[in-house]
């Protein structure tokens, strides 16, 4: 296996911001992109990019499509880059520094996400100060999760210090597009795993969300943007519990 860095990034009609991620991660090694059948210009702008492509049914699993994705890596250190992401300048220097030092002994790093929502970075709420595994070694560890996977490694992990930008929900209307997709995934996984659903549960884990995002979190120090996000998450949890509990009673 080479030494190097493959850079991953998993995409469903992403012709929107799919530019600005795979311009930020043209200095990997290698760069992959694993398509669940776009119908707009994704697979195009991909190939502007000279990146290695592969076309592979998402399958309402982002666990089994990344892992799909790890076997196809040629190099010792795969990074995981979302669509909507950007790598900055400073992050990128770190990177190839952790990994070029010979007496580095970690083999996973977790990296600090900032979200940038309508021209202003949120620091508050849920999305504040978050660091996600998203930099290991191919082999060690797989990741867990048909919706909010995670990344279990085995071995030592560090924190980097500088900040990967990521670009969600451009426009209200699709951000309730993605809380009514992600919603679906995660009533999914509910059902799977037998969970009945009562609607006390309905009416308090929104709430609970709300005060959680909104007050514990802090997210009204991040002003308007930070009143929509805490709604929509608040939105958002209301969905899974009413959708789970009506396809109990549908059955």
């Amino acid at each position: 296996m080479q030494q190097g860095i493959s850079a991953i990034v998993l995409t469903k009609n992403e012709e929107k911001t799919l530019k600005k991620c795979l311009d930020s991660i043209k200095w990997c090694d290698e760069v992959i992109v694993i398509d669940d059948f776009s119908t707009d210009n994704t697979v195009k702008i991909a190939k502007e990019f000279n990146t290695k492509i592969f076309q592979h049914a998402l399958n309402k699993n982002f666990s089994q499509q990344r892992n799909f994705a790890l076997t196809q890596a040629n190099n010792n250190w795969v990074f995981f880059v979302d669509a909507d992401e950007e790598v900055t300048l400073s992050l990128q220097y770190e990177i190839t520094n952790q990994i070029n030092n010979q007496f580095q002994a970690f083999d996973g790093y977790y990296i600090k996400r900032v979200d940038e929502m309508w021209h202003r970075k949120l620091n508050y709420g849920e999305v504040g100060n978050v660091f996600i595994l998203r930099l290991a070694k191919k082999d060690a560890g797989i990741w867990h999760g048909k919706v909010h996977e995670v990344w279990k490694i085995k071995g030592k992990t560090k924190k980097l210090a500088n900040i990967l930008l990521h670009y969600p929900h451009p426009t209200i209307s699709s951000f309730l597009s993605e809380v009514n997709y992600y919603s679906n995934l995660r009533s999914d996984e509910l059902i799977d795993k037998k969970k009945k659903i009562s609607a006390w549960q309905i009416i308090t884990y929104p709430i609970g969300k709300f005060v959680f995002n909104y007050i514990l979190k802090l997210g009204f120090l991040d002003g308007i943007p930070g009143l929509i996000i805490a709604i929509m998450m608040s939105f958002h949890s209301y969905l899974v519990r009413s959708k789970t509990w009506l396809r109990y009673e549908n059955k």
